[in-house]
């Protein structure tokens, strides 16, 4: 086999998945990088993982300091991950394997996930409220 056989045939697949982009391009589609996404349906619902923080931040301005930043965050979507940089949850942890000092159904668990998630606003930046004023002034906490 020549040399030049060679490269078309490693050339091929690149080939390929250029016309596939090109061929979804001229058929409208639009790929980009976009918010979390779930990686699998959620076990626990938006409603119920905000009534269990709800349930777990009584104080109603930090409870709305936190619901802020995980709606931003992900949505309430407990299987929420960030394709580009792996963040997991509904609070976005990074690695996500950071949740499992919680518990180990950390993966799954609104619960789990939400006392994270409080620790780590706590820990940081002194409460949700403080964690949403940086939020707000950085598009990140």
């Amino acid at each position: 086999m020549s040399i030049s056989t060679r490269i078309r045939r490693i050339a091929t697949p690149k080939k390929a998945l250029t016309g596939a982009a090109v061929a979804a391009a001229t058929a409208g589609m639009v790929f980009a990088a976009g918010p979390a996404q779930a990686a699998a349906p959620a076990k626990a619902s938006s409603t119920s993982a905000k009534a269990i923080a709800q349930k777990m931040i009584p104080n109603d301005s930090q409870y709305k300091a936190f619901s802020k930043i995980v709606e931003h965050e992900s949505g309430w979507n407990v299987t929420a991950t960030n394709s580009s940089s792996g963040a997991y949850g509904l609070v976005q942890a990074l690695p996500a394997s950071k949740m499992a000092s919680a518990g180990s159904d950390w993966k799954t668990n609104p619960k789990t996930q939400i006392k994270w998630g409080l620790d780590y606003m706590n820990d940081r930046y002194g409460s949700p409220v403080g964690a949403w004023n940086h939020w707000q002034a950085n598009g990140s906490y």
